[in-house]
């Protein structure tokens, strides 16, 4: 897992290395980019700091704007860290040093079978003290709903990670069943390895996405076919294209015509996690608190108690995942022991409308392929990687 240094202790060991580090780039962007090209010549490994480096070099080659070069060099930075956008004035003095993250690694026996009883329950137990000054005090701490993480609204409020907007509604989700996730859980994008952010990062050079810019319904499109047509060598096909559409229309939950990027780039760290590695990598990144709803989720659906739930109920589990965000619910029951079909409104109901002997067809047919704990999980562990930001918007649209 990846390690947030954000101790009070090495704030200022942070800070120094910060300068440090800060003027030693100073210095490498006074000198002359061909000396830099001959420095680094020859052979070089593909990594970000690459990347970061070719996105310079193209950026100098183009037209002399100095402003956009330095915006879209920023950009690709803070995408190569994993780090939000920074305002634009930051008052450093008043607040904390920024978390440095240090992306996770695979280790040997990621992908080996994990056994996660269904019995034997786990004790959620969130930390005493602050993340962030590591004090505790009687103020009102903020738990994360997925990890064991708590949290002073003032230490956030110095870390630059809680605005007026986003303090109001950590202050009314936190302590409900609706929940909130911290910073470090609420980026998707932390998941991924260096080598996998590395593979995101090309993907979106190659298919011209700007770093921290919005999305259209046909800018959406446009990268799908690309990505599609350098995967397949093959365009995509009509049915493709529908679901394409549909998970645009789900990162867009406000109707708003375009997708920000945040939810444009959680939507892509899941796929990619979903591409890249098998269920049982992706099983080791739950969390206590996801392992006990995903728990609670199973045992309400298998009323009979005898360890088998139809295909049809776990698939609707997959878009329970969501139902947090729904502005109506005033809270999200973990335990979804009330999942019925879906309304027409909801995004799964947008697809063909099926007739009625079809659909009793196809519900007979999945509740006779019965399906237990371990695969529950399975099927499910993307789901509830997804359903992690505080976002509105549906990072992975589950099958209708």
């Amino acid at each position: 897992m990846g390690v947030l240094m954000s101790r009070r202790q090495t704030v200022e060991k942070v800070q120094k290395v910060s300068l440090a580090v800060s003027a030693f780039k100073d210095g490498l962007r006074e000198q002359p980019a061909a000396r830099r090209r001959a420095e680094t010549g020859g052979t070089r490994r593909g990594t970000l700091e690459q990347t970061v480096q070719e996105a310079e070099e193209e950026a100098s080659a183009g037209p002399s704007q100095p402003e956009e070069v330095s915006a879209s060099k920023a950009a690709w930075e803070r995408l190569r860290d994993g780090r939000g956008v920074e305002p634009e004035e930051f008052d450093r003095a008043n607040r904390f040093t920024p978390p440095a993250f240090i992306r996770p690694q695979r280790e040997l026996h990621d992908d080996e079978p994990l056994d996660i009883s269904l019995e034997q329950r786990e004790q959620v137990l969130n930390d005493e003290m602050c993340e962030i000054c590591e004090v505790w005090t009687a103020e009102s701490l903020f738990p994360c709903r997925v990890c064991s993480r708590v949290y002073h609204d003032g230490c956030l409020r110095r870390m630059g990670y809680l605005q007026n907007d986003s303090a109001v509604e950590v202050t009314e989700t936190a302590h409900t069943e609706t929940g909130w996730s911290c910073y470090y859980c609420d980026n998707l994008n932390l998941l991924l390895t260096e080598e996998e952010m590395y593979s995101l990062m090309e993907t979106l050079r190659q298919c011209k996405i700007i770093p921290e810019t919005s999305l259209t319904l046909d800018d959406f499109l446009h990268y799908k076919h690309l990505v599609h047509k350098q995967q397949f060598e093959r365009p995509m096909e009509e049915a493709q294209e529908e679901r394409a559409t549909l998970q645009f229309s789900a990162l867009d939950p406000d109707k708003k015509g375009h997708i920000e990027w945040p939810d444009f780039l959680s939507h892509e760290s899941i796929q990619l996690l979903q591409k890249l590695r098998p269920p049982n990598s992706l099983l080791r990144l739950l969390t206590v608190k996801e392992r006990e709803r995903a728990r609670a989720a199973f045992l309400a659906l298998d009323q009979d108690g005898n360890g088998f739930i139809g295909e049809g109920e776990c698939h609707r589990a997959q878009h329970a995942w969501f139902r947090k965000h729904q502005k109506e619910t005033p809270s999200c029951n973990v335990s979804i022991s009330h999942v019925g079909p879906m309304s027409e409104s909801s995004p799964a109901s947008s697809g063909s409308v099926k007739s009625p002997e079809k659909t009793l067809l196809a519900s007979e047919q999945e509740e006779a392929r019965p399906i237990d704990w371990p695969r529950f999980l399975r099927e499910n562990v993307a789901y509830i990687l997804a359903a992690r930001p505080n976002s509105a918007a549906i990072h992975l649209q589950p099958p209708a």
